[in-house]
């Protein structure tokens, strides 16, 4: 056998060593095998800039993107035992909502900036300050340089800075802007499971994740936060959820 194919194995194992990903960073997982093996390095980058935006300017995906942000802050305060600094700019911030979602009044901090220019600023001081275990701040125009800022003191913080993108318009995308961002995801409602007696099942989202880095766009069809801000992917689809959600309509960049 000539010694080349003698070599192979060991070579074929060296390659695949080369190729696979490693990361150097901490990761948040979401929990969810299906959303989780999509993601580069097995979940988000703890000390990154994620962005979100609605699906639609309609109120229930303004209520989803809100608790899907709410319940991956909820899960990294309740891994570091730390605040979670919500800034926006808006007075119509439901409490109840957020402590569905994993976020009780007791571990949340606001802060109500008069403009987005003083927010991103607000944003910026808390992260190098260290205090909160995670940052959600909402706002509606933010500039390239501004997104590359809170990344970069995002990633030397180790703390997840999550912008909610909130519409300026009923037509215009936020994630057709240029980001920095690590992950770009669009969220809305989707239809609840029926009960056997009347009432509304869990709540239902179709998570749409636009833009990562080191990975593929993809959509999923996920059960809401519950109490300690997880995700859920329903049973009746299971592994399915994915292919049943379909690919990403629009990769923004």
């Amino acid at each position: 056998m000539p010694a080349a194919i003698q070599h192979l194995p060991a070579t074929i194992a060296q390659l695949r060593t080369i190729a696979t990903p490693i990361t150097d960073y901490r990761v948040l997982p979401f929990g969810i095998e299906q959303l989780d093996q999509r993601l580069g390095g097995g979940g988000l980058r703890a000390g990154a800039l994620h962005e979100a935006t609605a699906l639609s300017a309609s109120l229930a995906d303004d209520a989803a993107v809100t608790l899907f942000l709410a319940g991956i802050a909820a899960r990294e305060a309740a891994a570091l035992g730390g605040p979670v600094l919500w800034a926006s700019c808006r007075t119509d911030l439901y409490a109840p909502g957020l402590a569905q979602a994993g976020l009780p009044a007791a571990n949340v901090l606001h802060a109500q900036p008069h403009d987005d220019a003083a927010l991103l600023a607000v944003v910026e001081d808390a992260v190098r300050d260290g205090t909160p275990s995670a940052i959600v701040a909402e706002v509606g125009k933010v500039s390239m340089v501004a997104t590359r800022r809170l990344q970069l003191v995002a990633a030397d913080a180790d703390m997840p800075v999550l912008l909610l993108r909130r519409r300026r318009s009923r037509e215009r995308d936020p994630l057709d802007e240029p980001s920095a961002a690590w992950t770009r995801w669009r969220v809305g409602s989707a239809p609840s499971a029926g009960l056997g007696v009347a009432g509304v099942g869990r709540s239902r989202w179709l998570v749409e994740l636009a833009r990562q880095r080191g990975g593929e766009p993809f959509s999923l069809i996920v059960e809401g936060s519950d109490g300690t801000g997880r995700l859920a992917v329903p049973a009746a689809l299971g592994r399915r959820a994915v292919e049943t959600a379909g690919t990403v309509r629009v990769a923004a960049a």
